[in-house]
C-alpha cells in the first residue's frame, strides 16, 4: 500500500503555484506567433513529413518580457519544490512516487488530512 504524506502548507502552495504559471505559459505560448524573430513563412516537403509556418511577425518586446518573466517564476518554482525541506525526510525508494502524487494535488491545499 502506498504511503500517504501531509505536505507542508508553503510546498503545496508552491505546486499550485507552479500549474498555473505552467498553464498561463502554454497558453500564452499558444497565442504568440511561432518564431520570436520577424521570419519568412517556408514549407519544406523533403523530410519524413511536410513542414509548413506563415511568416511570422516575430514578438514584441512586451511579449518576450511576459514569457521570460513566467518562464522565471516557473524556474524559481520548481527549484522551491525540489529543495523543499520535506524531502529530506522521504526515503530515496519513495521520492519518485511521493513527487508524483505532490503533482497530483492539484488544488487541495486546503484539504485535510
Amino acid at each position: 500500500m502506498a504511503a500517504t504524506h501531509d505536505f507542508p502548507s508553503d510546498l503545496l502552495a508552491g505546486q499550485e503555484e507552479l500549474h498555473q504559471v505552467r498553464a498561463e505559459l502554454l497558453a500564452l505560448l499558444k497565442r504568440l506567433p511561432w518564431s520570436v524573430e520577424p521570419l519568412e513563412g517556408f514549407s519544406d516537403d523533403t523530410g519524413w513529413r511536410k513542414v509548413e509556418r506563415p511568416a511570422s511577425p516575430g514578438w514584441t518586446k512586451g511579449e518576450q518580457a511576459e514569457v521570460e518573466k513566467l518562464r522565471q517564476r516557473e524556474r524559481e518554482l520548481a527549484v522551491f519544490i525540489s529543495c523543499h525541506r520535506f524531502w529530506e525526510d522521504v526515503t530515496a525508494d519513495r521520492t519518485v512516487d511521493t513527487r508524483m502524487r505532490l503533482k497530483r494535488t492539484q488544488g487541495e491545499s486546503s484539504r485535510e488530512a
